[in-house]
């Protein structure tokens, strides 16, 4: 094993915001605390992110915060930080935020001698790419998130092959056994912004013609009562399709479920992430952003995905903009026929390799003994 390069050796990793900006910080910091077994790494973020870290290394402690009740505004943060150089004797900061928030936490560890590195926005390349004024792509953000903790004097290799590398994969008395010849597709529709939603009529008809085949089985991923309502009469309505917003689970839940799927088809959202840490292919449906915008899933291919060739897109590096026509055309005009033939496609194409590796697998076994 790697010896630690740094020589700090408690430093505060920051990711505050939505789930998917934090699932992507899990390929970065598994990798570098293998690399770096010396060194303690404090992950802060909210709650709900927080219970994403499962099998984590030892030498990383996930700390979750309330930021509306005990930590709201200046004073809290201040407050906060005061707490977490007190309980874990901060000596070094990785920003990978680098928002007003955290700098409210970087100025005062910095003022009591801590060293800080903060992420690159790289705002010019993004203003370049979302006004057309350049092609240039926005960095991966595992890249930037990389480059914060090799300022700080750390390696940071980029080997992440999925949460449970080496050892058993998860159980979850809520997900079935698959049976051999069954196809498993995970179908996540919906995103954070609204204009990154393909149209749930359109993905209905999607999961209708997925569903006529005997041996596919769709799990409809979402949660939350609108997407609960939303998906509950669609998940009746067809043969095999089974919608997890119905059941109460956990993100362990979850990873065992994924862990069994044979594709993923999903919006730009935080789903695409959770995707890559069991190692599953996550084919995306692009619309006011793509891949170019530096948010694309770790080890997923920008050439699987499905996106439509527009000179107004991308329009937004986050989907958070209105469209400029009104009508999401980068969305609605993606047929959903083309849709099921890539799945089907990229499906039978899993399907067959794995088959043809678990057979070549048995014959080497077969041989040696």
């Amino acid at each position: 094993m790697a010896e630690t390069k740094s020589n700090f050796r408690n430093v505060l990793v920051m990711r505050l915001s939505v789930l998917g900006n934090v699932a992507m910080t899990i390929p970065v910091l598994y990798p570098l605390c293998k690399a770096n077994p010396d060194t303690r790494f404090i992950m802060l973020t909210k709650k709900w992110p927080a219970s994403m870290f499962h099998d984590r290394p030892a030498n990383l402690k996930v700390v979750d915060f309330d930021v509306n009740e005990h930590h709201r505004g200046f004073f809290g943060l201040m407050k906060l930080a005061s707490t977490l150089y007190k309980l874990y004797d901060i000596d070094a900061v990785a920003d990978l935020h680098n928002v007003s928030g955290t700098w409210v936490i970087d100025a005062w560890m910095r003022a009591h001698g801590a060293r800080i590195a903060r992420l690159d926005r790289e705002k010019p390349k993004r203003r370049a790419l979302v006004s057309h004024k350049s092609t240039e792509p926005v960095s991966p953000i595992h890249d930037r998130y990389r480059n914060v903790f090799k300022q700080l004097g750390f390696e940071a290799p980029d080997n992440f092959k999925h949460l449970y590398e080496g050892r058993d994969w998860p159980q979850s008395p809520i997900v079935l056994n698959k049976e051999e010849g069954q196809r498993w597709i995970a179908i996540s529709p919906f995103s954070s912004h609204k204009g990154k939603a393909y149209p749930l009529e359109l993905m209905e008809q999607v999961i209708a013609e997925l569903s006529k085949r005997e041996n596919y089985w769709i799990f409809l991923m979402g949660g939350g009562k609108a997407e609960k309502i939303a998906l509950r009469p669609i998940a009746r309505k067809y043969k095999n399709v089974v919608s997890m917003a119905e059941v109460k689970h956990t993100f362990i839940d979850e990873y065992a479920l994924l862990g069994k799927c044979d594709l993923m088809l999903t919006m730009e959202s935080a789903n695409m992430h959770l995707a890559s840490l069991v190692d599953l292919q996550a084919m995306t449906i692009w619309g006011p952003t793509s891949p170019a915008c530096g948010y694309l899933g770790y080890n997923q291919m920008a050439e699987d995905d499905i996106q439509l060739d527009m000179d107004c897109r991308p329009c937004s590096i986050t989907g958070d903009k209105p469209c400029r026509y009104g009508d999401y055309r980068c969305l609605k005009n993606i047929s959903p026929d083309y849709i099921v033939q890539h799945v089907i496609e990229a499906v039978e194409y899993n399907a067959q390799h794995k088959t043809k590796a678990t057979k070549l697998a048995k014959k080497q076994q077969d041989t040696e003994q």
